[in-house]
């Protein structure tokens, strides 16, 4: 592990046992929805800049956290700069707020087709991460949920550019990130899915995870999938999970899919569960979405 990577996994390290050791297991704590108003970005974004300081003030290692109380919070935000203007929902996990000194990981969670960003909010995922964290379960980590509301429009084939280029400069410039490939996550379900396929193997150099919910394969995309994941240096494949429903109707591009990631020895994970293309069948799994998500974040930090 380089120095770089210490002083990250020092940040994690101490937001995990300052948690543990003040927090007791909690049982269904509402999170708080806060609504702010719209902001638009005033600078010009460099994206791969990771901030200089990413460890607390040494002092705070061994001082217990005093927000294990907490819940998070979920804000809404608008980058202005792109047409049209990019929305998208951010949640900020316990102690963000009273922990200034500190940088957190972030997962970016794509909904489905014909919904908006609070699709995963629905599906209770704030309320799911603040339960874990408060346990002690998982260590804290920021999750966007960015907006695909013009799917069908001309506007929405340039969702992609727009999460890329603007939101995800956006949130690193704006809020306490870990700026860094092994600490960004890209999920999505249904179409939100097939967005994580599209982007995730478009950009290993952003992305250390991902995670394909159910996904749906956009057609153009089948042809040069194998392609892309042949010409991808071992070292540079992010992390992958693939799970579906044995009554989904988008199986019958999923399997193909899994078994290109299998005939190229993609190494992932695929989970072939009981249920359908539905709101139940996502919502009865985030919990162990947001675990996976975690877990590596974990490992990379304490080992376990």
């Amino acid at each position: 592990m380089n120095t770089r990577q210490a002083n990250i996994a020092a940040t994690c390290i101490t937001l995990l046992f300052g948690l543990s050791a003040c927090s007791a297991p909690i049982e269904q704590v509402p999170t708080q929805t806060v609504i702010f108003p719209t902001s638009t970005p005033t600078a010009t974004f460099t994206f791969g800049v990771t901030p200089a300081t990413l460890t607390p003030d040494p002092a705070s290692i061994s001082t217990p956290f005093t927000c294990a109380g907490e819940n998070g919070l979920v804000e809404k935000k608008i980058v202005e700069t792109t047409k049209p203007p990019q929305e998208f929902l951010i949640y900020l996990p316990p102690c963000y707020e009273s922990s200034a000194d500190l940088r957190f990981p972030v997962l970016y969670l794509l909904h489905g087709q014909t919904y908006t960003d609070d699709q995963w909010i629905r599906l209770g995922v704030p309320q799911i991460a603040d339960h874990l964290i408060q346990a002690g379960e998982i260590i804290p980590f920021i999750i966007v949920f960015p907006d695909d509301r013009y799917w069908n429009l001309e506007a929405g084939s340039g969702f992609g550019d727009r999460l890329i280029n603007a939101v995800i400069p956006f949130v690193d410039e704006n809020y306490r990130t870990l700026a860094d490939r092994d600490y960004r996550s890209l999920g999505g379900l249904s179409r939100g899915g097939g967005w994580a396929i599209e982007l995730g193997f478009a950009h290993p150099e952003l992305f250390g995870a991902l995670g394909l919910h159910s996904p749906a394969i956009k057609v153009k995309d089948g042809p040069h999938i194998e392609r892309i994941i042949k010409a991808l240096p071992e070292k540079d494949h992010p992390l992958l999970w693939l799970d579906i429903g044995d009554v989904d109707p988008e199986l019958a591009s999923v399997i193909p899919f899994e078994e290109k990631l299998t005939g190229n020895d993609y190494v992932h994970e695929f989970h072939l569960y009981p249920g359908g293309h539905t709101e139940d069948y996502w919502g009865d799994h985030a919990e162990e979405y947001l675990r996976w998500y975690a877990q590596r974040w974990m490992e990379e930090t304490t080992g376990q």
